[in-house]
């Protein structure tokens, strides 16, 4: 693999044939580089004016770990424009693979066709041809994953990387002739507001990239995910089932209807019990207007948060609880203290009538220490739900750029999660924002799990949390099965057997339901119970689903999970797909166990575990 190095000092030129404007590579600062030293971890490059550019491409288990340091060794201040924290050249392929998402359509595959996107070199060669993608704002999975794949059809060859940026971030594939260079990092000053002054003497470090080469697709991602390395609770390492009441309160948890759940919970196998958002809220105000001050409810709990820890406790679960801990409501008090608060070009960010603490204030940070560390300490919570609502946008003030502002921001608020962990070292937290949004791999290292999505009880549920195999890790992709009262036992089993793709997540009117289907939902805790190790450490060879419309989806989908010696296979049919051919899937394989229904009908769900022959 040929490994480069791209980025833009201010002052200097930008590059020809048509790139202003698209693109900041390729630019009169590379030119002035020359190579002085490399091996097999590092390219190192001298500029003619004073500079030293390190790029790093470690080999750790199969991958290759990249990030640039850039260092001023002269005499003057160095503006970067844009530097990119991995640059591979010399790429001979064919197609282009990303990673699209929306909210509650997360994680959707784009394979496109060079010749799709109009990327064919030039009759003589002259003229850019680039694709160039990323995310602005404080969510890094918002349209894009910070993942890319290139595939060259004719020898079977992929090579794909994954960024780790909770911020703006940027991927660029161009040419001008033959072959092919693939880099990213930040944003640059041109799309995501980026600079960043370099005073002599001092450096810059990128946000890591990970880069993986394989003979197969899945091969590929199978890789790259694998090298992600969260930071899991020794209380989650068994991927116990979780109980959120979300969907079962809609932001009204109320004393009487948690114990109503606990009771229901109590000897399920079932170990989480999650009080969700509306806990603080004040009477006569809605829970999402009064984000911010987090004074827990006294309309509902009368006697105290505590009291219902204690009692969630006594029924032998672990309580968690739900914070936006970043987010201010216009009815909360910390939403007029606006000196505390992220803001752009002297105005306070306001964003659907929310605002955000900025975490490089120490008063925001002595403010959560209370709110957060303080109340989980003192009532004794084992799981926290960190959830993250809006967008910050291009930037904010602090910095001598809007987007460096934003990358002090989005890293302060990673570093406060370490906190956290400092703090209650066995503390369970979950990574929300808006279901998917900050899926990025540094984010998910920090956490024990994360929620797949807000994709709560939508028939698209097994389809989103099997496409996430790809990009974050199945046993850390908490997946919802909403199980209401009129259910039938066929959707029972679709939900809960949707919820086998990753960490099984229940919520609902669980004490309403028949006496059928939570006999069902008993035992789906058990057959997850057997097959979470597959689950934990298998590999996701295939994903075979041909549905296009996630509305309205017509189709089937087998998904198939193995280890050395065994498999799981998890297969939904929707609409007018009855009967998919499970058989050829079956191949080399003896049934050791089922779970579900059969698939003879439209939005039906079975799983098999399989050993190898």
């Amino acid at each position: 693999m040929d490994f480069g190095i791209q980025f833009k000092v201010r002052g200097d030129g930008f590059g020809g044939h048509f790139i202003n404007g698209i693109s900041m590579a390729q630019s009169e600062s590379v030119r002035k580089c020359k190579l002085v030293f490399c091996d097999e971890d590092k390219s190192v490059y001298n500029s003619s004016d004073g500079y030293k550019i390190t790029a790093y491409h470690i080999k750790k288990n199969g991958v290759y770990e990249c990030f640039t340091v850039f260092e001023n060794n002269s005499d003057f201040t160095a503006t970067l424009e844009m530097i990119s924290s991995f640059c591979i050249e010399n790429i001979n392929a064919d197609a282009l693979h990303r990673v699209t998402s929306f909210w509650s359509a997360e994680g959707k595959l784009l394979s496109q066709r060079l010749t799709e996107l109009n990327m064919e070199p030039s009759w003589s060669g002259h003229g850019i041809r680039i694709e160039k993608f990323g995310q602005i704002g404080s969510m890094p999975v918002r349209k894009w994953f910070p993942f890319a794949a290139l595939e060259n059809s004719l020898t079977n060859e992929f090579i794909g990387v994954e960024l780790y940026c909770p911020s703006s971030w940027q991927i660029e594939l161009f040419r001008y002739k033959e072959p092919l260079t693939l880099a990213g990092g930040l944003a640059d000053f041109d799309y995501g507001h980026w600079c960043k002054n370099i005073e002599p003497g001092e450096s810059f470090t990128t946000p890591k990239a990970v880069i993986a080469q394989a003979g197969d697709f899945e091969t590929l991602c199978d890789k790259l995910v694998k090298a992600q390395n969260p930071d899991i609770s020794p209380v989650d390492a068994d991927l116990p089932v979780i109980f959120n009441e979300y969907c079962t309160s809609w932001g009204n948890p109320t004393i009487e209807t948690l114990e109503k759940i606990a009771v229901k919970l109590q000897d399920s196998g079932i170990r989480y019990l999650v009080i969700d958002s509306g806990w603080y809220k004040e009477e006569g105000k809605n829970w999402w207007d009064t984000i911010g001050d987090w004074n827990e409810s006294k309309e509902l709990f009368p006697h105290g948060i505590k009291q219902v820890c204690d009692m969630i406790k006594s029924y032998g679960l672990i309580p968690g609880i739900w914070f936006e801990m970043e987010n201010a409501a216009p009815l909360s008090q910390i939403y007029g203290k606006t000196e505390h608060l992220v803001s752009r070009l002297g105005v306070t960010v306001n964003v659907s009538e929310h605002r955000f603490l900025d975490l490089r204030d120490e008063w925001c940070v002595n403010y959560l220490d209370k709110k957060v560390i303080g109340f989980l300490r003192e009532n004794d919570f084992g799981y926290l739900k960190v959830d993250y609502n809006e967008n910050i946008g291009v930037g904010c003030d602090g910095a001598e750029s809007l987007g460096e502002g934003l990358r002090q921001y989005a890293l302060a608020s990673q570093n406060y999660f370490r906190r956290i962990k400092a703090h209650l070292p066995e503390l369970v937290i979950e990574n929300c924002a808006s279901g998917g949004h900050r899926l990025e791999p540094s984010t998910m290292e920090l956490c024990s799990m994360a929620s797949f999505s807000d994709a709560h009880e939508c028939k698209s549920i097994p389809i989103i949390a099997a496409n996430l195999h790809r990009v974050i890790k199945p046993c850390q992709s908490q997946i919802w099965a909403v199980l209401r009262a009129g259910d039938d036992i066929y959707r029972t089993y679709f939900s809960l057997i949707s919820g086998f793709l990753g960490r099984l997540c229940i919520s609902g009117e669980i004490f309403d339901l028949p006496k059928e289907n939570w006999n069902i939902v008993l035992e789906a805790v058990k057959f997850y119970d057997e097959i979470k190790h597959i689950i934990k450490n298998g590999f996701t060879s295939k994903i075979d689903c041909n549905v296009e419309d996630y509305s309205d989806p017509e189709g089937w989908q087998i998904v198939l999970r193995e280890t050395d010696t065994e498999a799981l296979l998890i297969a939904h049919t929707f609409k007018n797909s009855a009967n998919p051919p499970i058989e050829k899937y079956l191949e080399n394989y003896n049934i050791v166990k089922t779970f579900g229904s059969s698939l003879d009908a439209d939005f039906r769900g079975r799983c098999y575990l399989l050993k190898k022959m």
